[in-house]
């Protein structure tokens, strides 16, 4: 079982390793068509002007973006947005930004913002590596979120797979130091792919017990969305690993 929000091939290219990650020809994701309905359009052409972010934006200076100092949390891959909405909602002492490339989802997640009038989340729908690399400053998240991405579980699209050395090492230079790095996913391999990444990564320190390492339980505060909860009665496992950044 994986969560289904993106779906499909990605594409390859021919840039070297010296290309910034996001132009390295590799993605983990690809954009699709899809139907979208009267509340994603409206959120997309009526309240993105308010909470949308792009890559011309440049470096973000998040206390004015926001108009405070607080908490920062960076969910990837929101999907259809129904966690973030949720954590934003709930903690409205913490700013969130989310970044997602599928408009539908997007969309949606505009709609819901307009609709429950919150102020603490803004959205990019944008590659989530251009999104790092090119406009949030070092050092300026306390949490990284990266829910149930696609597995890509053939061996030869493993390549394909989002959690890379490079990618994990990009996120620590934006996580505040004691900041944290949290994953989930409802792929055994794929959980055991993340946490060998993660414990090879320099600067991360796993955050488990030893009786659960290298997964930790799933926190209280990680919304339980109708996909998971779907996949509990069905037997299915979710393995949450949070790593923070010790140096």
């Amino acid at each position: 079982m994986t969560d289904p929000k993106h779906p499909g091939e990605a594409t390859t290219g021919p840039e070297g390793p010296d290309a910034p990650l996001h132009r390295r020809g590799i993605k983990s994701y690809v954009i699709r068509a899809g139907r979208m309905t009267q509340a994603q359009t409206r959120g997309l052409d009526e309240v993105w002007p308010r909470f949308g972010l792009t890559i011309a934006d440049g470096r973000q200076h998040l206390d004015d973006l926001f108009g405070r100092r607080a908490p920062r949390v960076v969910e990837i891959g929101f999907g259809m947005g129904t966690s973030l909405i949720e954590q934003a909602e709930t903690h409205p002492e913490t700013d969130f930004i989310g970044i997602e490339v599928h408009s539908p989802g997007v969309g949606k997640l505009l709609d819901e913002v307009d609709k429950r009038g919150l102020t603490n989340l803004r959205v990019y729908r944008e590659d989530a590596l251009a999104v790092l690399e090119q406009c949030l400053p070092e050092g300026s998240i306390d949490t990284v979120q990266l829910f149930f991405p696609d597995p890509w579980p053939k061996k030869k699209h493993h390549k394909r797979r989002i959690v890379q050395p490079a990618f994990v090492a990009l996120i620590r230079t934006r996580l505040a130091l004691g900041g944290t790095f949290h994953l989930a996913t409802d792929w055994e391999a794929y959980a055991e792919w993340m946490a060998e990444v993660m414990e090879a990564a320099p600067g991360y320190a796993n955050t488990a017990t030893p009786e659960t390492a290298p997964y930790v339980p799933r926190p209280a505060f990680r919304p339980l969305t109708k996909f998971e909860a779907r996949g509990e009665r069905l037997g299915h496992g979710v393995w949450d690993l949070i790593y923070r950044r010790d140096a």
